[in-house]
């Protein structure tokens, strides 16, 4: 009885209920079928906020103005971050480090790689609205070719042996005295305007009024500088609408200077700025912690090593592949990344970047075995007692050598740990700190080490081309300090710095980090982070492995502050 009442009820219930159980079902298959035409771009997407034209960026800026000029900014970083908003480069490198088009719309090169021949973009101006011609790019190479206290030794000489040649107004052509595949990189040097500075000598310009009224032809132009107290702190930019590439939504771009990330930090909290231009590790956690920034993290052109002499006869047993194997299995490089970078690197597997088109992706991960490492030592004849007394083959040769320093606190913070590691390895390892100034050219350059911390800065240099640090022929004066000797791995070298066929540079790069992966002629530590912080009411930023830190403005056109919707084409500040 009481289930036929409880039936009964149920009955008269869903006879009450069912229009709205019936809604209930349309209107669950409505919202499915609009889903699905919103994943589609239907009906939906049309009222998504879209980028729109406005707004105010306001970036703090960690370092001072010296002179808004791409031939003086080599050695200021501040100067390059807003000379690449300024002005352009014929090419600039993806985040693998593939050249793209800037001020160029194409090149080809020739079947011996000697000859490149470029076209300009169509209708290309410059900021005071003269046109752009080759004869800029020829004023350019000449004034970088002819050197000048601000331009590195290296680069004029390089530029002093390439042949420019204007063929009209939009063409033009590099002739190089060989091949030398990784000529791409070298243009990306920001143009400057022959009108402008072509009746002035190299000291002229260096104290011309150019450099704090610039005039270039990327994204943004200058506007106008903050003055206080008779020191520059601040610039302002505002956008380019005639720029070769897409014009950007943002108006206008206000940099302001500040001595260091803190103050730019707090300079956030008072809400002068919107953006920190680099997040050291001292502020890094308060950023983390802040929810109204967005940080963006990539990896830096510098990698890590320890370098061998391998041509030091007090050190015979770093010829030994399996002695130099043992030695990086035991450095715990993970916890050297956790407790000196707070873990701001990360761990290299080569010495080509990884995320670019010549990395080698299945190159297999060293990781921290003290085990093994104690294992390889063993198959070698040496003898680990366990006690204080080096590591010993029966001949009595003992692994006791020096490890030489850049004399700061970062590297010796991490070469004691690597001492540390060595030692419960029973390998004896003597510190030696050089001051940072003379490291190069006390160790390095003489040879006069026996292993050493380094760091390699390729800032700038997408095209990985290893071959001045690995090459025979760099063994006596150049920069092979390892000395590493190696007549297959500098054919691969020698082959992938003249090769013309991008397939081919790609598998000789690869078949050279699988030999380097073999050998360990030196071993790769870490590449260090870069952290970058922008408001969230900043949209569309994004950021890829850099080749400078300028590089986190290659896709300044894309951000914006500003959206609308479609249906009402109405606009509103994202702020």
């Amino acid at each position: 009885m009481k289930k036929e009442s409880r039936l009964f009820v149920y009955n008269r219930a869903m006879k009450k209920y069912r229009w709205q159980i019936i809604i209930l079902c349309l209107t669950g298959l409505i919202v499915g079928l609009l889903l699905i035409l919103e994943r589609q771009g239907g009906l939906l997407n049309r009222e998504n906020p879209q980028a729109a034209e406005g707004g105010v960026y306001t970036e703090a800026l960690v370092g001072s103005l010296q002179r808004l000029n791409p031939l003086f900014d080599s050695n200021n970083p501040a100067d390059q971050d807003v000379d690449r908003l300024i002005f352009s480069g014929l090419v600039k490198f993806d985040s693998r480090g593939i050249a793209q088009p800037d001020l160029a719309d194409s090149w080809t090169i020739s079947q011996d790689g000697t000859i490149y021949n470029f076209t300009l973009k169509k209708n290309l101006v410059w900021q005071d609205g003269e046109p752009i011609t080759s004869a800029d790019i020829v004023f350019t190479t000449g004034l970088i070719s002819q050197g000048g206290e601000a331009i590195s030794t290296d680069l004029s000489k390089f530029w002093a042996q390439v042949k420019v040649v204007s063929l009209d107004d939009s063409h033009f052509q590099f002739v190089l005295p060989e091949a030398f595949s990784p000529f791409l990189d070298y243009l990306t040097f920001g143009v400057l305007p022959k009108h402008l500075l072509g009746s002035m000598t190299y000291d002229e310009i260096v104290n011309s009024s150019f450099n704090l009224q610039p005039v270039g032809s990327g994204p943004y132009q200058y506007d106008s500088l903050a003055v206080e107290n008779n020191t520059i702190t601040g610039v302002t930019l505002t956008r380019f609408d005639r720029y070769a590439g897409d014009a950007a939504y943002i108006d206008k771009i206000v940099i302001r200077y500040y001595a260091d990330s803190a103050t730019a930090y707090q300079a956030y909290l008072d809400g002068y700025v919107q953006g920190i231009s680099n997040v050291t590790n001292d502020v890094l956690p308060k950023v983390l912690a802040n929810e109204d920034l967005n940080l963006y993290s990539s990896r830096l052109p510098k990698i890590s090593l320890v370098l061998f002499n391998l041509n030091d006869s007090s050190v015979p047993y770093f010829q030994n592949k399996e002695v130099r194997q043992a030695l990086y299995l035991a450095i715990n490089r993970q916890l050297i990344v956790n407790n000196v970078y707070d873990g701001q690197a990360i761990l290299a597997n080569g010495v080509i970047f990884p995320g670019t088109w010549a990395y080698l992706d299945s190159l297999e991960p060293v990781d921290y075995d003290p085990e093994q490492a104690a294992e390889l030592l063993k198959q070698q004849g040496y003898v680990i007692t366990g006690d204080t007394d080096p590591v010993r083959k029966k001949d009595d040769t003992a692994i006791d050598f020096v490890l030489s320093y850049p004399d700061d606190d970062l590297h010796k913070a991490i070469a004691e740990e690597i001492q540390k590691d060595w030692k419960a390895l029973n390998v004896k390892v003597t510190l030696e700190a050089v001051p940072v100034a003379s490291f190069v050219s006390d160790k390095l350059n003489s040879r006069g080490y026996q292993a050493a911390l380094v760091d390699l800065n390729l800032a700038n240099s997408p095209d990985p081309d290893p071959y001045p640090f690995w090459d025979q022929g760099q063994i006596s004066s150049g920069q092979n300090y390892s000395q590493w000797s190696d007549r297959t791995v500098s054919d691969t070298l020698e082959q992938a710095r003249v090769s013309t066929d991008f397939e081919e540079r790609v598998r000789l790069y690869h078949n050279f980090q699988y030999l380097f992966s073999e050998e360990n002629p030196a071993l790769p530590l870490f590449y260090p982070v870069y952290n970058y912080a922008v408001d969230k009411s900043v949209l569309g930023v994004s950021i890829g492995p850099l080749f400078s830190t300028a590089d986190r403005f290659d896709y300044v056109n894309s951000w914006y502050m500003v959206s609308k919707r479609n249906t009402d084409n109405s606009v509103s500040n994202s702020q």
